[in-house]
């Protein structure tokens, strides 16, 4: 009860303030600095026309005159005032006690008043003529006294709340104040109001949001299959099989509104022949930011799985983050690097998100990409290649059904494939196993070439034979294939930066 009194106060002073009225139409607060005898006064037209003069009935009224009178009074104007036209009717005469000042009225109200706490100072006991009933332009102002107390500005002392909660009734107190407001001006509330939802809706919207922060792909979204195509032909050479599988495989997958289970692509070769760049094309082409998307996760066996003793906390890791990530956005990218080096056993554990079910967990994993790089089943390449060099058939008449048989069962049986008896080869889980053939001596100066003309220096034909010069090669007898690939070509070239710094200076 004192805290509803105390807020009372604050409420009443503040909304003396804040409201815009003249000066004159409020009395000294009570509980303020003012005296003691501070009175709270109506508004204008609370109960009785201004300057009540001697002709008028209700200025000769009786003392005696029972309250009850002069609220049957106060109401029946009021109730003029809102009917709008129509014959008056003879209202009672007024009760001598109550005044006429200036646009203003009082007449007394019962009130309870408790004493007030010790270190804080309670509200004087009103007299004769100090209070009047609340007029009917201020109803805002009895819900608000009808509401909980308010807590002190500061939050401290032994009454006074937590500033959150002080904020929040301050909140209310402002929310209850918006009818008046928008009773004064509607039109403006209204259009603020208006423009404000629109400027909300145009900053949410995905085409402005999305230009700024980085946004899951939408499933309208399809990959454009030409400008991949370009890129791998620029910048992917003497892979001419996976050029053309994962071009096919994506760009079908990507079309395809609602495929069954998740692309599953398994490359394999030597190092150095492309693998990697590869897969980081083709993140570029789904997630514009490639493997710096935040839908693009990269795994390095050795870094990510490097102990085999906690084998069983590395597949309930791999599990919950592949499930968190998929549930952010469907269309997201694991890169598993290095499975060569794989613990035997731990890509089994997200067999259930690449197998054919519409959900797992009530997640839909079924527009991921998983892609799988290896060094197993190189040899096995390396071997094909070289027996179709050897019986005078061309490169580029290989296929794919020459190799995936072959590369399938090898790496199903190597125990250094990461692959070995997994039940994503025996359950065919994996949609295409790529072959990265070997690189030969033509494939290398094209690295060194494009190389060069990465760093901004023109093509210099002296230097790209010196480089692909200090390459090795095999076998030993015909020196036809690169053993590392254009792995070691970036190394190899800073070595005749000053060659091709002279050469550019020449030019």
């Amino acid at each position: 009860m004192r805290d509803t009194l105390d807020a009372t106060q604050t409420v009443d002073k503040h909304l003396a303030h804040a409201v815009n009225k003249p000066a004159n139409t409020l009395d000294p607060i009570p509980g303020s600095s003012h005296t003691a005898t501070g009175t709270l006064a109506c508004r204008t037209n609370c109960l009785f026309p201004v300057n009540a003069t001697a002709s008028d009935p209700r200025a000769s009224a009786p003392a005696a005159a029972a309250p009850g009178t002069a609220r049957a009074a106060g109401e029946g104007g009021a109730g003029r005032g809102r009917g709008g036209a129509g014959p008056s009717r003879p209202r009672p005469p007024a009760p001598s006690h109550l005044a006429a000042r200036g646009s203003e009225c009082v007449t007394p109200r019962p009130q309870r008043h408790l004493p007030a706490p010790p270190g804080r100072r309670g509200p004087p006991t009103p007299s004769a003529g100090q209070r009047c009933r609340p007029c009917p332009s201020q109803r805002w102002e009895r819900r608000l006294r009808a509401g909980r107390a308010l807590p002190a500005a500061g939050g401290s002392g032994p009454g006074a709340e937590p500033r959150g909660a002080a904020m929040l009734r301050a909140a209310g107190a402002l929310w209850l104040l918006l009818p008046g407001l928008a009773a004064l001006e509607p039109l403006s509330v209204g259009l603020a109001i208006g423009v404000a939802s629109a400027i909300t809706g145009y900053l949410s919207h995905p085409r402005f949001y999305c230009r700024y922060v980085e946004c899951c792909p939408s499933g309208e979204q399809r990959l454009n299959a030409t400008a991949l195509k370009v890129q791998l032909d620029a910048k992917l050479f003497g892979q001419h099989l996976a050029k053309d599988v994962v071009l096919k495989a994506v760009t079908g997958f990507s079309n395809n509104p609602s495929p069954k289970k998740p692309l599953m692509l398994s490359l394999h070769g030597w190092a150095g022949t492309g693998k990697n760049f590869l897969s980081q094309i083709l993140a570029e082409h789904i997630h514009p930011a490639g493997l710096r998307s935040k839908f693009v996760h990269l795994f390095l066996a050795t870094l990510h799985f490097p102990h085999h003793d906690e084998l069983k906390l590395y597949k309930e890791q791999l599990q919950n983050w592949i499930r968190g990530n998929v549930s952010a956005c469907p269309h997201s990218v694991f890169i598993f690097d290095e499975m060569d080096k794989m613990h035997p056993g731990l890509i089994d554990a997200i067999k259930p998100f690449l197998d054919y079910y519409e959900q797992v967990d009530g997640v839909s994993y079924r527009k991921a990409i998983f892609i799988f790089l290896s060094n197993a089943g190189g040899d096995l390449i390396n071997k094909a290649a070289l027996d179709f060099w050897t019986n005078g058939k061309r490169r580029e008449d290989i296929q794919l059904k020459d190799l995936e048989p072959m590369l399938s069962v090898g790496v199903f049986n190597n125990k250094n494939s990461g692959l070995w008896h997994s039940s994503l080869v025996d359950r065919n889980l994996i949609d295409y196993f790529v072959p990265f053939l070997p690189l030969e001596h033509k494939h290398v100066k094209m690295c060194v070439r494009a190389e060069m003309i990465s760093r901004g220096y023109a093509v210099d034909e002296k230097v790209v034979q010196a480089v692909a010069d200090e390459m090795t090669f095999f076998p030993k007898e015909q020196k036809i294939y690169s053993d590392k690939g254009c792995k070691t070509v970036q190394a190899k070239l800073d070595i005749h930066e000053d060659m091709m710094r002279d050469t550019e200076a020449k030019g």
